[in-house]
């Protein structure tokens, strides 16, 4: 369900940037509560695309990553929100690791959360 328009553009740039370098998946369902990430980011083993050319994105995409595009500045609630989906998922990826028998995953390959504010102009 998009809640603004803005949400939405947001995303579709983010899917277009991002699908040639990896998994994108929109609306990410968390478990345990009701909660959706906007777009969780999963890279290929091997990119096609020089990430540099994404410049900060690029540098978030080297490794699992949840984005959450915000149009205006983040209250306290919404980075607290962010941090309980971020740490929930862990938490499941980890869990996931153990019970496959394999070792927990490494700091580096868990996903970690890219807040983003961005700003649209209006021209007349």
């Amino acid at each position: 369900m998009v809640r603004q328009p803005h949400d939405q553009f947001a995303k579709q740039i983010l899917t277009d940037l991002l699908d040639p370098l990896g998994h994108v998946r929109i609306n990410h369902e968390v478990h345990g509560e009701s909660h959706y990430v906007d777009l969780y980011f999963s890279p290929f083993d091997t990119a096609q695309t020089d990430l540099s050319q994404l410049g900060l994105l690029g540098r978030m995409a080297s490794r699992p990553c949840l984005l959450e595009p915000f149009r205006n500045q983040p209250t306290k609630s919404d980075v607290r929100n962010c941090l309980l989906k971020l740490f929930s998922i862990q938490n499941d990826l980890q869990r996931r690791q153990l019970r496959q028998g394999n070792k927990p995953l490494l700091e580096e390959e868990l996903p970690f959360y890219g807040f983003w504010q961005l700003r649209f102009l209006k021209y007349y």
